[in-house]
């Protein structure tokens, strides 16, 4: 019998909100009394939650001050010429995890680095040449533009560094009119230098004082998702027909959350050199439960296509095959299973998985739904593998599982980015030799800064550019204040912190919440540069005021370009990622001979990149697509040894064609060969496994006909 599990997520919602206002209560009678309801105690009870919550982005403000304050002290006591880069990467690289943090400086030291090689070979390339330096400079910021768009998290990041770190040595490098003094070489050095102190500096502050927990937030995840797939589908076996429906949702929801697990395993990387030489256990894990799932999608649709009696019949003899402790919620006060036993959990799913795959069948409908069945357990033991490497069980399979390969979804949005990056550049570039303005190479820096940091955030760049110019902006005010009328009364480096600290912990603390999070990350990392600190300080408002406009100015260019040169839309992309799927599936039904793992991954980076505005139809198109390339792929050997390979070659050419009626019959032909073996052939089994994946292909061209006959083999 199973435990009645909510049927939608509000009902869910509301069980869980009953269950943890009773257990509150029942707390605080075991502690010897009733709420205090009173006035003063509902004050005390707000100012308590006010302070509980405001006490962790405090905490990071003062890491943040912090390590401004030590990057400055060392990149003074050094005596660089510009120190306040050193607090500016500082700032920069702080974030409120400490994975993230490690993460990112790491990757901002290589992005440094990579960006001050490319300048200086650049001013090699055209010493004397300004238009020569500057159409290089601005292809180098399209060139970062496009593989930051191509790449993911902190990776992307350090593409974007590459490029606007180019643009920041030169900037040191180029007169009022861009040109080159030869001096790239020693300024790389200098500006490498002063980065990498801050990156340091921010990396002790926030290891000596934050000890991290991204590895037991990313297992809490894989556990609850894991658990929370195997409860779902085994609802999905006991549910009458009219309900399977409702469980699409549930489906979509689950998908969001294992995409949203993305920037979660790249913080925990950052706290674990072991999940990083693991990174691949990982990323088997996440394909893992997207295997489960797509696997849950084909046993649903063959479950609403049986009748209610043959339903109920093959989903109760899958549904013995699953052990309880699979589906089943823990008792009160028991521990999850799923993060408590990783490793006998797995091997839970794995005994399942074997048990459902040597399962005699009688149908191919029914040879589909335990062959499907297995294929959702062997996915959740894939995630319930890299959860065991998250809580470091030791008895879990130690196994490396090769390398990742990355999957790009589509080209054309990182192409749009990249042209977006040069005419922005190109143009500032431009304005600035024709206006002469002496401030015009920070507005180059910081138009190279925006556009490529913002370009791979898609329908989100245009608001993220006006949020982050407007921080700019209120930090531009700040620096003012600070710099002429605080500053000129202050003689100690003690003095000079606390004043930098009035500012830096409540914009830091207001960083670390979710609301403006934009404009507050460009008031923390745009004031130091803005204040621009040396040893011996300059009050020269002329100046100031002179850089503060050039690097709105710069904000503001990029913000133009956003909305001059669109990102594509959420409908184009998602129309683009479903012509590019069918294409890739018309390919691989004529000519490719690619191996699952391959076409799985492709498609898993498309499922991934769909934006969030897309229509459930679409994304279950996307998903029957996925379906019917795997079985395909499965599909020829299996025929190949029964000696109907020409049959399935003639059905999926007619597929490639986009003519789906002489496919579907292609298919029922083929069905009937394998149908005509004798039950006595030791190939009887193979041949009705083959037959229900034929029925798995059948059923999603009938669910998605409209989608599948559109186009034809490119």
């Amino acid at each position: 019998m199973l435990t009645p599990h909510p049927s939608t997520p509000a009902e869910s919602k509301r069980v869980n909100l009953f269950t943890t206002e009773r257990l509150t209560l029942a707390d605080t009678i075991d502690q010897g009394g009733l709420p205090d309801l009173s006035a003063v105690g509902r004050w005390k009870a707000a100012l308590a939650n006010a302070a509980r919550a405001a006490g962790p982005p405090l905490l990071f403000g003062l890491r943040l001050w912090a390590s401004v304050c030590l990057a400055l002290y060392i990149a003074f006591w050094l005596e660089l010429d510009n120190a306040y880069w050193a607090g500016t990467s500082a700032a920069l690289v702080c974030q409120p995890h400490l994975g993230a943090s490690l993460r990112k400086g790491w990757f901002r030291m290589i992005g440094t680095l990579v960006g001050a090689v490319v300048i200086v070979q650049l001013t090699g390339w055209f010493p004397q040449n300004r238009a020569g330096f500057l159409t290089g400079l601005a292809l180098w910021g399209a060139v970062c533009a496009l593989v930051a768009t191509l790449l993911r998290n902190f990776a992307a990041y350090a593409a974007a560094l590459a490029g606007f770190t180019a643009a920041i040595i030169a900037s040191d490098q180029l007169g009022a009119t861009g040109g080159v003094n030869g001096e790239a070489f020693t300024l790389a050095i200098r500006r490498v230098s002063e980065i990498w102190i801050g990156i340091v500096c921010a990396g002790v502050v926030l290891a000596g004082t934050d000890f991290g927990d991204a590895p037991r937030r990313l297992a809490v995840f894989f556990a609850d998702l894991s658990a929370e797939i195997a409860r779902q589908f085994a609802s999905t076996l006991t549910l009458p027909k009219q309900a399977l429906p409702g469980m699409q949702a549930i489906r979509r929801d689950l998908t969001r959350r294992v995409i949203a697990l993305d920037p979660v395993i790249d913080e925990a990387k950052g706290e674990s050199a072991d999940l990083r030489y693991h990174f691949p256990v990982l990323q088997a894990a996440v394909d893992g439960m997207f295997a489960a799932l797509a696997g849950w999608r084909i046993v649903a649709a063959r479950l609403a296509r049986l009748p209610d009696e043959a339903a109920r019949r093959q989903a109760g003899a899958v549904m013995r095959e699953l052990p309880p402790e699979l589906w089943s919620a823990p008792a009160q006060g028991e521990p999850p299973r799923w993060l408590a036993e990783p490793v006998g959990m797995r091997q839970l799913c794995d005994a399942s998985a074997r048990a459902l795959a040597a399962l005699p069948a009688a149908t191919p409908s029914l040879r589909l739904l335990v062959d499907q069945s297995s294929a959702v357990l062997s996915g959740l033991s894939d995630a319930l593998h890299g959860l065991a490497l998250l809580v470091g069980d030791p008895t879990r399979d130690r196994s490396h599982r090769g390398h990742v390969r990355l999957y790009v979804p589509d080209w054309l949005p990182a192409f749009v980015n990249a042209g977006r990056a040069f005419a922005a550049i190109a143009t500032v570039e431009i304005f600035w030799i024709t206006t002469q303005w002496p401030s015009g190479a920070l507005a180059i820096t910081f138009t190279a800064v925006v556009v490529t940091l913002l370009a791979p955030t898609a329908d989100e760049s245009y608001a993220r550019a006006i949020s982050f110019m407007v921080g700019t902006g209120l930090s531009a005010v700040c620096a003012a204040i600070v710099l002429f009328a605080a500053l000129p009364k202050v003689e100690t480096f003690a003095g000079f912190s606390i004043v930098l600290g009035l500012y830096l912990v409540p914009v830091g603390a207001l960083m670390a919440q979710p609301w403006q999070k934009v404009m507050f990350t460009a008031m923390t990392a745009n004031f130091v540069p803005l204040l621009a600190p040396a040893n011996q300080m300059s009050y020269d408002t002329v100046q100031f005021y002179n850089s503060a406009m050039a690097i709105v100015a710069g904000c503001w260019a990029a913000a133009l370009s956003f909305r001059l040169l669109p990102p594509l839309s959420p409908g184009l992309r998602t129309r683009r990622l479903l012509a590019l799927t069918l294409r890739d599936l018309h390919r691989l039904a004529t000519r490719s001979q690619r191996p699952p793992v391959d076409w799985e991954g492709r498609m898993y980076s498309r499922l991934a990149a769909m934006p969030d505005t897309a229509e459930p139809l679409q994304r279950s198109q996307l998903v029957a697509a996925l379906s019917v390339g795997t079985e395909i792929i499965r599909l020829r050997p299996m025929t190949s040894s029964l000696g109907f390979e020409e049959e399935l070659r003639s059905a999926v050419s007619a597929l490639a064609e986009g003519n789906i009626e002489t496919a579907s019959a292609g298919l029922a032909a083929l069905d009937r060969r394998l149908a005509s073996v004798p039950d006595s052939d030791p190939r009887i089994s193979s041949a009705l496994r083959a037959r229900g994946r034929i029925l798995a292909i059948g059923d999603a061209l009938v669910e998605h006909r409209a989608y599948f006959d559109a186009g034809a083999a490119s």
